[in-house]
């Protein structure tokens, strides 16, 4: 089976690229830069706005799974090009190219579009995925982290600094990204109980994570009880706005994470889950973050 592939150099694309390998899958997957050769992957260069790329990529594969996304913009033009424009080329190539078989990976955020341009640009998306008239599945994760993650990261060294800041009151759903990784290829062959679908994994926990609890589960992780602080909206808004101001472009807090964030429920909808029969989570929360905590050693990366 061959799967054009979009995001596969980056956190989530990773996971799956090792996964679909493992299968003995063979990959397309899309490149802005130059990859190192390897067996089992064909890499095409260019990005979701080449058009010319996107019909290379998909030409002669039986699925397309899209990985790839904007999660931090300075403003919404950057999300729209990159979760709104660039899916609809995407999906317009698959057309065709007459593969019928696409896995879109969508976000918790288009549940509520109106709290960011982020979610607003994801939800956008999704519409165009379901007018494609292809055989879509749309997967929408909750809080994602394991190796190469630099999002959950910053919860990781913040709780080795001992202090960790969140989003008061609020609770959320995680996944390991290998689970997700699992999920997506299980997809892969569709069928009646997956196509058309819109599906919210995570790690099995009932009700989710409350944000303090999961805060002190990443500091038992890096060996640590780290104070955790409640941040209220206005306050985290004001954390984006110095953090805008310290690291400009690159700031991780930016005013649309703050007003997603503030939302009190990420927590998947059991009316989304995904059947047991074709996928379930394998991997403990716990035991997940105490992995990836080692793995941060490892890596250096603290």
């Amino acid at each position: 089976m061959t799967i054009a592939l979009t995001g596969g150099t980056g956190f989530v694309g990773r996971a799956f690229v090792e996964a679909a390998l493992e299968q003995g899958l063979q990959l397309r997957a899309l490149t802005r830069s130059e990859q190192p050769e390897r067996e089992g992957i064909t890499w095409v260069r260019g990005d979701l706005a080449d058009r010319e790329a996107l019909a290379e990529l998909v030409h002669g594969a039986e699925a397309v799974v899209h990985i790839a996304g904007v999660i931090n913009a300075p403003d919404p033009a950057g999300f729209e090009a990159g979760n709104v424009t660039g899916t609809l080329d995407l999906v317009e190539a698959t057309v065709a190219e007459g593969v019928s078989r696409f896995v879109h990976i969508s976000s918790l955020s288009a549940r509520e579009p109106q709290l960011s341009a982020y979610g607003a640009s994801k939800a956008r998306g999704e519409k165009v995925v379901k007018a494609s008239g292809l055989d879509w599945t749309i997967v929408r994760p909750p809080a994602i982290y394991g190796p190469w993650d630099k999002e959950m990261f910053e919860l990781f060294r913040a709780a080795r600094w001992g202090m960790v800041p969140v989003p008061k009151d609020g609770r959320a759903s995680v996944i390991h990204v290998d689970d997700l990784a699992r999920l997506l290829l299980a997809l892969l062959p569709g069928g009646v109980e997956v196509n058309g679908r819109t599906f919210e994994p995570d790690d099995g926990k009932p009700e989710g994570w409350g944000n303090e609890e999961l805060a002190l589960a990443i500091g038992w992780a890096v060996g640590r009880r780290p104070r955790v602080i409640g941040l209220s909206a206005t306050a985290l808004m004001r954390a984006a706005k110095l953090d805008t101001f310290l690291r400009g472009k690159g700031a991780k807090m930016t005013a649309d994470r703050a007003a997603y964030f503030s939302h009190p429920d990420w927590v998947g909808d059991p009316a989304y889950h995904v059947p047991a029969a074709i996928w379930e989570p394998r991997i403990e929360t716990r035991a997940g973050l105490q992995a990836t905590a080692e793995w941060y050693r490892e890596q250096g990366w603290f």
